[in-house]
């Protein structure tokens, strides 16, 4: 089988589908156009997010029988319609679930105790001890929206406090030891801290709104390593400005183009982003909540692992 890769990887992802006897070849700068040319060569492809495998796309790939998405998401596939075509989809959020998990709970921890401010302060000559007095997880309720994978991760790194950890999900009774399932309704009445761990879909863009932030009982902090096109970045910056949300740790942000590679030219930065980046209340990563040295491996292995699995 010829195996087509578009995104570089971690090494041990070609390594071992050679030795598992596939071909692999290598094209990380042509094209769009010129990948579409010539993928009927082969019988699958292994990307991350350089572009999106749409319908054209898929019409050219008349050997297709797998795409590897090294991530967790598959937005960036037509996935019905490759479903359609019988090609197989292996996506990889087993592999950087860990490394989310860590970084949201990294993201609360500097938020509430002002690590972000207070270094900026101290390395501009300035110790201001009391504006940076933080406050505890302990005694919070954190809820959560979407229990699969990253929820579930970041739940277990909560283990190690006295929270009450809830969660809100389409699907039923996903529930465990680490997180008790409620409605959205009961989150909303209850959440001190709200983390987002939802995929990209119709039901999740804008999903964050000025109605759906003002429906909860009491001022929240908002955490989203998920994507960021769930939140809508002006209604987050109208509820950081009335008090309602108090803090927000943002690994994502809705002007990301498909690639997650970059935003915008400075002359189309948006008014809200301008806030956030000016904000003591929003810390700020560049999409990197499952980037990590060890999720890079893991994310290559969990492929290898999975075309194994059905290809051989």
């Amino acid at each position: 089988m010829k195996v087509l890769h578009i995104d570089s990887n971690h090494s041990l992802l070609i390594n071992q589908l050679s030795d598992l006897g596939f071909q692999n070849d290598e094209d990380y700068t042509s094209s769009k156009s010129a990948i579409e040319d010539k993928i009927h060569e082969y019988d699958g492809i292994i990307i991350r997010s350089r572009f999106t495998i749409d319908k054209q796309f898929l019409d050219k790939a008349l050997n297709l029988k797998f795409i590897g998405r090294v991530g967790a998401g598959l937005e960036n596939i037509d996935c019905d319609y490759a479903i359609q075509k019988g090609i197989k989809l292996i996506s990889a959020p087993e592999g950087n679930r860990n490394a989310v998990g860590e970084h949201a709970l990294g993201i609360l921890l500097s938020l509430f105790n002002k690590l972000n401010k207070a270094d900026k302060e101290v390395r501009s000559g300035q110790w201001l001890r009391e504006d940076n007095r933080g406050i505890e997880l302990d005694g919070k309720t954190v809820g959560l929206i979407g229990y699969g994978n990253m929820g579930k991760a970041f739940a277990k790194k909560l283990r190690g406090f006295d929270v009450d950890v809830l969660c809100y999900d389409i699907k039923p009774n996903v529930g465990d030891e680490n997180c008790k399932q409620v409605s959205l309704q009961e989150l909303q009445e209850k959440a001190d801290v709200l983390s987002l761990h939802t995929p990209q879909t119709e039901l999740t863009i804008n999903m964050i709104n000025a109605d759906f932030i003002n429906k909860f009982s009491k001022p929240f902090w908002l955490i989203n390593t998920a994507r960021g096109k769930s939140v809508v970045t002006k209604d987050l910056v109208e509820a950081i400005e009335t008090g309602k949300i108090l803090g927000a740790g943002l690994d994502v942000l809705e002007y990301e183009k498909k690639s997650f590679e970059n935003l915008f030219t400075e002359n189309e930065m948006p008014e809200a982003f301008q806030y956030l980046i000016n904000s003591n209340k929003v810390l700020l990563t560049p999409h990197v909540a499952g980037w990590t040295i060890e999720s890079k491996e893991k994310l290559a292995q969990t492929i290898v692992d999975k075309i194994r699995a059905k290809f051989m």
